[in-house]
């Protein structure tokens, strides 16, 4: 790559970035102006801005404090005196550290029986990743004749007749910042390419922080906004971004780049259940304010042909009404679970007269049907839709009014979407991949209606991978999907390890993207399971609800047949399966291990979410009162505390042979505390020590129950659980495209760990395959 240093004013960026990421801003002089809305016990402000001055917000009631999970004050008990608390809470901070510098030390000891074969493990997933990553490229962002593009935490600008030529100016740098351990997480281009909004993430926090460069012959730092989540150009020098405080997102502002700079508190969202973010329609008509829950939207809109008039209202919120929004032609499209059946449908309505009064049908997605993302074309519309793991399109024209169902390859298992600047365009562009297949790329041409393969480089493909898709019939005679890989060349497939997957949470679907290691554990023989259990959003939004608040218990049973059903199929057996989970996907994993431990004979789990019913009845937390809606209320409903408490890890831990755990922990992590992770090790430790001292049963042994506690990285960082609309897919596949060789680094040791883990506790499995050697992974 030739690149042409042409930039300036950023090195005296760390200074700035360092004293305002510690602080909240809060703009003085606002007048508060009430909008009418049909909720009356809640209402929703737009504020006039006077005055340019900022001031530091501080700390909340009730911020967390991680010793906070080992009070052991009871409800109704005596408030001690002002000495004593102060005396508890000492002695819970003190607690909480000697548990941590316990695990650590028992880690340390630990950890050298996995080192060598953790070594050879990172070395291969390196040697995988520089064989595939060249095929992905970087995603671009095209205007005009200009390409912009992302490549080593540096912004290029390339002519596009060069830019394959590797003739670039570099327009932003994370290390000349001085932030090397930083990732971009967001770009967003002003309309005449005058301004740039870039979000700069670290491992260790969730908030972002948005510099604003002033594009030209030396790019320049015009602004720097601490915590922000989401952000877009209304204009060409007006930007409308959402604040991020406490994992939460409740209010707008507008900043302006003109000859007046100034920042306007546009919106704030006064339900503590609800998140806002930002977007912008396809044609670049309106930004859209989304301030949505798990089960309820409201929408405003912001004229881009005039940002500075109050935003309108679409459609007041309705409970258990989501509704996300489109614009082309002077009309909304509106993708809502409005209406019977409770399922998504694309409906429109007049820009003057979008009540949905007047949404109109335009196209009901069919029953069980899981909708990826929806892309707006000047004359089409196409869904990305999942059936049972199975991929589709649905190509909606607008001229001839018809819809075209296009088939996938059946290999296929998660879209990678790319994002279409340019509405006008006569091709949709998107990847095809799964677990095991790296990244392919694929357009549907509109004019000659069909789906071309794109030719890219040539990337060794494996081709000794077999994909199966099975169906088991749960408790109640429900079938729930599994998909299942494995090496066409293997035979004894019960005796070969089995890794089995599980989410089973907020309609979110497994994450079935390529990933290295997976390749790699395909090529030594292993048998790679994901269970698609209710709770998740594999077939639409009946399966999430079919899996929350008091259907919890149906993804654990949905969980049980499909590993029973791989077992009975020839699929391993109980002493060489494992069961995988990350956050909310660790209640399943975590309950399955109480109630059938004999299931499976080893665990990984990674930043897990292991003590429900303690965290739901803490409502200072952050996310606690927005769970609500998934888990329950336990401190409003006690039947809701004790259907809880019948499935929490952490509550039902009892003396029994447990299997092996390996817990991979963050310290910094806000969604899942840590304190909630190493009261369930340390509980779980004794159960298995119980049992072992008071069983004589022939063949007893004592599990490993490790914890690995990371002090960088994040709770996202682990789980890819992101607050973002459900709809805003093509952002998290820039996102994953940035993020993939920063992560990586990181990724492949704590993988490495894990995976040696698995392989000294499924020791038995390995030796049938290599039975001269100690670990399978020999490289």
């Amino acid at each position: 790559m030739k690149a042409r240093m042409s930039y300036a004013g950023l090195r005296s960026l760390p200074q700035v970035l360092a004293f305002t990421s510690n602080g909240y801003s809060e703009h003085k002089g606002l007048q508060k102006i009430c909008l009418h809305s049909q909720r009356k016990h809640k209402k929703s402000y737009f504020l006039a801005y006077s005055g340019n001055t900022c001031v530091h917000r501080t700390a909340p009631p009730g911020s967390i404090l991680p010793w906070r999970f080992f009070s052991c004050k009871q409800e109704g008990t005596e408030l001690p005196s002002k000495m004593k608390q102060k005396t508890s809470i000492m002695t819970s901070e003190l607690l909480y550290k000697d548990l941590l510098k316990s695990e650590q030390k028992n880690w340390n000891n630990i950890s050298a029986r996995y080192k060598p074969m953790t070594k050879r493990i990172k070395e291969k997933l390196e040697e995988l990743q520089k064989k595939y990553t060249f095929s992905l490229g970087s995603p671009r962002i095209r205007f005009g004749e200009n390409v912009y593009f992302e490549e080593n935490g540096c912004v290029f600008l390339s002519k596009a007749d060069d830019v394959d030529e590797g003739n670039a100016d570099i327009l932003f740098s994370t290390e000349d910042l001085g932030f090397s351990d930083a990732f971009i997480q967001r770009i967003r281009i002003s309309p005449d390419q005058r301004y740039m909004a870039v979000s700069l993430k670290s491992q260790n926090s969730e908030e972002a922080t948005c510099v604003i460069v002033k594009l030209g012959r030396f790019p320049a730092v015009e602004k720097v906004i601490p915590s922000v989540f989401s952000f877009e150009w209304a204009t060409n020098d007006v930007l409308y971004y959402t604040s991020q405080k406490n994992l939460k997102c409740q209010n707008v502002f507008m900043t302006t780049f003109t000859n007046q700079k100034h920042t306007k508190l546009i919106y704030t969202e006064q339900d503590a259940r609800f998140f806002v973010d930002i977007y912008c329609t396809k044609d670049r008509r309106f930004l859209t304010i989304n301030s949505n829950n798990k089960t309820t939207s409201e929408v405003w809109l912001v004229d881009c042909r005039d940002p500075f008039k109050l935003p309108a209202l679409v459609q007041a919120r309705t409970k258990g009404v989501l509704y996300h929004i489109e614009h082309r032609n002077d009309e909304l499209y509106i993708l809502t679970t409005y209406g019977e059946p409770a399922q998504y449908k694309l409906m429109k309505a007049p820009v003057s007269s979008s009540g949905v009064e007047n949404w109109h049908l335009v196209y009901a997605l069919e029953e069980k049907s899981k909708l990826v993302d929806l892309e707006m074309f000047s004359d089409h519309c196409v869904m990305f839709l999942k059936n049972a793991g199975h991929l589709y399109l649905k190509v909606i024209s607008f001229v001839s009014h018809s819809v075209q169902s296009i088939k996938l390859p059946t290999w296929a298992c998660e879209f990678e979407l790319e994002s279409h600047l340019e509405c006008t365009t006569s091709t949709c562009y998107f990847q095809l991949t799964s677990p095991v297949h790296p990244p392919k790329r694929f357009a549907y041409s509109f004019k000659e209606n069909n789906l071309i393969e794109q030719a890219v480089q040539e990337v060794p493909i494996t081709t000794n991978c077999h994909t199966t898709r099975l169906l088991a019939k749960s408790k109640d005679e429900t079938l729930v999907p599994i998909t299942v890989f494995h090496n066409t060349n293997s035979k004894e497939l019960h005796r070969k390890p089995l890794l089995v997957h599980v989410y089973g949470a907020y309609g979110i679907d497994l994450k079935m993207s390529f990933k290295e290691e997976k390749l790699m554990l395909i090529e030594e023989g292993w048998i790679l399971a994901y269970c698609h259990v209710r709770g998740g959003g594999e077939l639409g939004l009946t399966w999430h609800k079919d899996g929350c608040q008091y259907n919890k218990l149906k993804g654990l049973h949905d969980l049980k047949a499909c590993i029973t059903l791989l077992h009975k199929l020839g699929f391993s057996q109980p002493k060489y399966t494992a069961l995988s989970a990350a956050s909310a996907g660790g209640v399943l994993a975590g309950a399955l291990c109480n109630s059938d431990p004999k299931l499976i004979r080893a665990m990984i789990l990674q930043a897990p979410f292991v003590d429900v019913l303690s965290t739901m009845m803490q409502p200072h937390l952050p996310l606690t009162i927005e769970e609500q809606e998934e888990w329950g209320n336990p401190l409003a409903d006690e039947k809701c505390m004790k259907y809880i408490k019948s499935y929490c890890p952490y509550q039902n831990i009892k003396p029994q042979c447990y299997p092996s755990v390996f817990i991979t922990a963050y310290k910094n992590d806000q969604r899942v505390p840590l304190t909630g992770v190493l009261r369930y090790v340390q509980k779980l430790r004794r159960a298995t020590l119980d049992y072992a001292s008071s069983t004589t049963e022939k063949g007893n042994w004592i599990p490993n129950i490790i914890l690995d506690v990371q002090a960088n990285g994040s709770h996202c960082d682990s789980s890819w659980e992101d607050s973002l609309n459900e709809f805003e897919m093509h952002d998290l596949y820039y996102q994953r495209m940035l993020l993939q060789v920063d992560l990586n680094i990181l990724h492949f040791v704590q993988i490495a760990k894990q995976l040696a883990f698995l392989n000294k506790e499924l020791e038995e499995a390995c030796h049938l395959q290599h039975p001269m050697e100690s670990c399978k992974y020999t490289l």
